[in-house]
């Protein structure tokens, strides 16, 4: 009897020999995924302790742990306006154990700013799904003369050059959120990089620079208190925590938008039970009155999600950021 090979072998053999191998492959992951989590899910934060973007994540993690009955331990792995930790969670190994931050700073502007951030937003991670979003301000020193928008742009014209911002960092939102506004108002403002948000607001409130744009979870309690004016949020409609302050957009410049969008991803290859038992676990958790109630404090507002509903807004984010990049000129490296 001739000797059989993969060539010779029939057809209808070869394709049940696949067939089974692929529906062993299938039971293999949906036991894998029926176990999970087995141990403890590190979810990486690619900024430091303290900023307004572990804050949010904080307050829903302890929520998450809760829904999916193991310990979800926060890595802050910052640097390079958030681009390390997000190229070492592409770099992750897929089984679930490793998760992070989806946000419109590291997945959709970085990749803009950066001429080899390491990664591909939209091909190297897996979408779990939205948890918030939340407006920008603009704020200034108490004694700039500006008290709106108006006249912060009347000011800036009449003084070129002269006026600067601070920002979280080179790359950050912040950062292209105020390039954006000035291309889009036709002023010129002196961009001032710092190590993080708050270092920023530190030197905006001891007289150091007149003005910056920051997220209004950091913004907000300072305005408040009277240590800067806030002038303007950086959404379409007006935040609930603050419904006094105005938008950019009503104040001149129509449809200005610069939104902060927080997520969770995984890298790209987690199999799909497992991220759909995760997404599961987010929305619960966004459910509850608690991470509501802490969100709302800080001014983001819950966005639960589908995977493919994040995924999406994911794709027009990365493209009007991309836009936004390019018409600033602003560059990371």
């Amino acid at each position: 009897m001739p000797k059989t090979t993969p060539e010779t072998t029939p057809v209808i053999t070869r394709r049940a020999f696949a067939a089974g191998t692929v529906a062993t492959i299938l039971a293999k992951t949906a036991a894998f995924a029926q176990d999970y989590p087995a141990r403890p899910i590190t979810l990486i934060i690619p900024f430091p302790p303290g900023g307004s973007t572990t804050i949010v994540i904080r307050s829903v993690s302890d929520k998450l742990a809760e829904a999916l009955g193991a310990q979800v331990v926060i890595d802050n792995r910052a640097g390079a306006g958030g681009t390390v930790g997000t190229r070492a969670l592409a770099k992750s190994d897929p089984d679930g154990y490793t998760i992070g931050l989806g946000y419109t700073g590291t997945l959709a502007i970085g990749p803009n700013l950066y001429s080899n951030v390491g990664y591909d937003p939209r091909k190297d991670f897996a979408a779990i799904g939205r948890v918030a979003t939340a407006p920008n301000t603009l704020v200034v020193h108490p004694s700039f003369p500006a008290k709106t928008v108006p006249e912060f742009i009347a000011y800036a014209k009449a003084n070129p050059g002269k006026v600067s911002f601070g920002s979280a960092g080179i790359g950050t939102v912040s950062h292209v959120c105020g390039e954006y506004f000035a291309t889009e108002t036709g002023i010129k403002l002196v961009h001032v990089p710092y190590k993080g948000t708050g270092p920023a607001l530190s030197d905006l409130i001891g007289g150091h620079i007149p003005a910056a744009f920051a997220p209004i979870p950091a913004t907000y309690e300072n305005a408040k208190s009277g240590n800067m004016r806030m002038l303007a949020v950086t959404s379409l409609t007006r935040s609930k925590l603050a419904p006094e302050i105005p938008t950019i957009a009503e104040q001149g410049v129509p449809g200005f938008e610069a939104v902060l969008r927080y997520a969770l991803v995984a890298p790209a290859g987690v199999p799909r039970p497992i991220i759909e038992k995760l997404n599961k676990a987010l929305n619960a958790a966004l459910a509850s009155d608690e991470v509501r109630k802490r969100l709302a404090l800080e001014g983001a507002e819950p966005l639960p999600s589908t995977p493919e509903e994040y995924a999406a807004d994911l794709d027009k984010e990365v493209t009007l950021w991309a836009k936004v990049v390019k018409a600033s000129g602003a560059k990371a490296d």
